[in-house]
């Protein structure tokens, strides 16, 4: 997650904001202390036009 950010230009503020939560709360899903729920994962995807299985790191293609 965070290189996909990174090749986004995008800080954890800014995609936290996209999914509408807090900053420490993303920084906790992109380290992988916490689990990322699927209604997020979806926004993630949507965000960076991606997969999910390239999200999750199943797939190598985005």
């Amino acid at each position: 997650m965070r290189e996909l950010r990174e090749d986004h230009d995008m800080g954890q503020k800014e995609v936290a904001a996209y999914l509408e939560i807090d900053q420490r709360s993303y920084s906790r899903y992109e380290t992988g202390v916490n689990k990322l729920p699927v209604d997020r994962l979806v926004r993630l995807c949507d965000l960076y036009h991606v997969s999910a299985d390239y999200l999750l790191g199943r797939k190598q293609e985005k």
